[in-house]
């Protein structure tokens, strides 16, 4: 038994599509919603099914490749960082000479002591010196040296 898939069954499809949306706010079913609402266009101005499967899985596909980077970009500005991301581009001051050939290395920043290296090995870092954290390895800290103004 063949489904045709008629302008109610896309729009139903639509509704079903939005609602697990809705439920889950995982940026992925939306998408197939946009494709499915097309396809009920072409459904009610006489495409094929074919012509209409085809419209669902293109724009589906379109729609989740192109604009779900730039959705989930758009949600997720206004999360701040907690934790270690949130030491990232901070300010932290040397408290032992930052070698990596050494394996030396250690910042202070709100009152706690890190490890820290850089991400070049030929460079060190005086104790007392300023620096940025970069990034966060495991336990530690990869810093580049403030640069004076």
């Amino acid at each position: 038994m063949e489904i045709v898939m008629g302008p109610f069954l896309w729009l139903a499809l639509v509704a079903v599509l939005l609602v697990i949306e809705a439920v889950t706010v995982g940026l992925t079913t939306v998408w197939f919603a946009g494709g499915a609402l097309v396809a009920a266009v072409a459904s009610w101005l006489g495409a094929g099914q074919a012509v209409q499967w085809i419209l669902f899985v293109a724009v589906s596909l379109v729609l989740l490749i192109f604009t779900r980077p730039l959705a989930v970009r758009y949600m997720n500005r206004d999360i701040s960082r907690t934790n270690v991301d949130g030491l990232i581009g901070k300010r932290a001051v040397v408290i032992q000479e930052v070698n990596n050939l050494a394996q030396t290395g250690q910042v202070r920043i709100n009152d706690l002591e890190w490890m820290a290296r850089t991400k070049d090995d030929s460079r060190t870092i005086p104790e007392k010196a300023v620096v940025i954290i970069k990034e966060v390895k495991g336990v530690k800290l990869i810093v580049e040296e403030e640069k004076e103004v």
